[in-house]
């Protein structure tokens, strides 16, 4: 390593040409460098960010590339004056560069242990006897830009967001080995859906290692729920809602309750173990009905079969058309926006689902009311909720701010990975 450091360091001795950056990327040949990969050089002054621990690299702050680097390569990246930055995967498009190390290293799979050894150690905060079912390693938050890596009871779920994490995949699946010992029973890569699709098109979700069949049982904070990694949404199941569905209970024993885009059903099962008068849950999807229908039978029997309804209809035909009004609602759409050329629509699109919400709460009732889209930060989805209760009339007081849990860790350094925001309110 220490060998490595010193080449790396030598970069700017020589190859400091003392050159003005061209405005367009040039590339240049590496055979006349002592380069031993692609390597980035960013114009003067965009090294700032990196140097702040950021782990992004965008296609404008490149001056110059050495070599002639693939989708998913490990690239090198220096300043100006050829100093080293960061290590990281190349992609070409606007986030040129996702970095995973900021120092001078092979990314084998020894590194990979560590990364991953070192995010299992924050994990050991949750309760494995309660819960065994919580994100291992979550991007950004865990030095790992574009993989996740979801344990259900056992099983560990990968699902690469970059080319580059999907070629290390087998490397990172040896290490999740040699973390998780005999406490692991199979690996699976679910990348198809979240990959760009002209090299997804060549790949298939399938094991790594071991096998399991689905549905498979796993425990949430005492609740059972049964998952399906290969045919679920995102990797089977919702787990940064774990404490909001703690939360909720606490609020839920006598209540009319509703959970709209409810998937698997967790915030019913929350409620209807929190003694709610009434649960209806509501999603548009056939088999996020049928989820949830299992996971309420593998709590409770057929016991609460009075007390709970699963409809498979669109949320805000269901608001619009229903007269019913409930104590308790929860609003947990998708993402109505993956990017800021969507932002717009989105913020449209939160203020009717949230209208629609007030209107449907009784007096005194509570709200859990959440956002998902990164590109809509929480004051601009706080203020988006207050104009939607001034368009239904109503007052309301907030009660908490809601986020990820612990296991979704947010980089200091990278405040985008603080993605889903929350509010509970007391609607007068």
């Amino acid at each position: 390593m220490k060998n490595q450091f010193r080449k790396n360091t030598d970069y700017r001795r020589k190859n400091n040409s003392g050159h003005k950056p061209a405005k367009a990327i040039a590339h240049l040949d590496i055979a006349d460098h002592a380069f031993d990969k692609p390597t980035i050089v960013l114009h003067a002054g965009k090294e700032l960010p990196l140097k702040r621990f950021h782990p992004w690299v965008f296609s404008g702050a490149i001056a110059q590339i050495y070599g002639q680097p693939t989708d998913g390569q490990v690239v090198d990246v220096l300043d100006f004056g050829h100093n080293f930055l960061a290590t990281g995967h190349y992609h070409e498009g606007s986030i040129a560069v996702k970095l995973f190390s900021f120092e001078p290293t092979v990314a084998d799979e020894n590194f990979w242990f560590q990364k991953i050894d070192q995010a299992f150690q924050v994990r050991k905060l949750i309760d494995f006897e309660q819960t065994n079912c919580f994100r291992l390693i979550h991007g950004e938050g865990d030095g790992c830009p574009g993989l996740i890596v979801d344990i259900y009871n056992g099983v560990a779920v990968l699902q690469a967001h970059s080319i580059g994490m999907h070629l290390e995949k087998d490397k990172i699946a040896r290490a999740i080995q040699r973390v998780l010992g005999e406490n692991l029973l199979a690996i699976y890569d679910k990348s198809v859906e979240t990959l760009p699709p002209q090299y997804a098109s060549g790949i298939k979700n399938g094991y790594l290692w071991g096998t399991c069949t689905v549905p498979h049982p796993a425990k949430e904070n005492g609740h059972q729920f049964l998952i399906n990694w290969e045919t679920g949404q995102k990797t089977g199941f919702f787990l940064d809602q774990r404490d909001n569905r703690s939360l909720l209970a606490k609020y839920a024993k006598g209540k009319k309750v509703l959970n709209s885009f409810c998937y698997s059903g967790g915030f019913s099962i929350y409620a209807l173990q929190a003694e709610a008068a009434l649960v209806h849950s509501v999603d548009v999807s056939q088999k996020a009905i049928d989820l949830v229908n299992q996971n309420v039978i593998a709590n409770f029997g057929d016991k609460n079969a009075l007390n709970h309804e699963a409809y498979a209809e669109d949320v805000m035909k269901y608001l619009k058309a229903n007269d019913q009004f409930y104590d308790l609602i929860i609003l947990d759409p998708p993402a109505y926006a993956k990017s800021m050329d969507a932002r717009h629509r989105a913020i449209q699109g939160y203020k009717r689902l949230n209208t629609e919400g007030f209107k449907r709460l009784a007096k005194g009732g509570i709200m859990f009311t959440f956002s998902c889209s990164q590109v809509v930060d929480r004051e601009l989805f706080y203020n988006t909720v207050v104009s939607a209760a001034l368009e239904a009339g109503r007052q309301v007081k907030v009660l908490h701010h809601l986020t990820q849990p612990s296991d979704h860790p947010v980089n200091f350094f990278h405040p985008e990975g603080s993605y889903l925001k929350g509010l509970v309110l007391y609607v007068e």
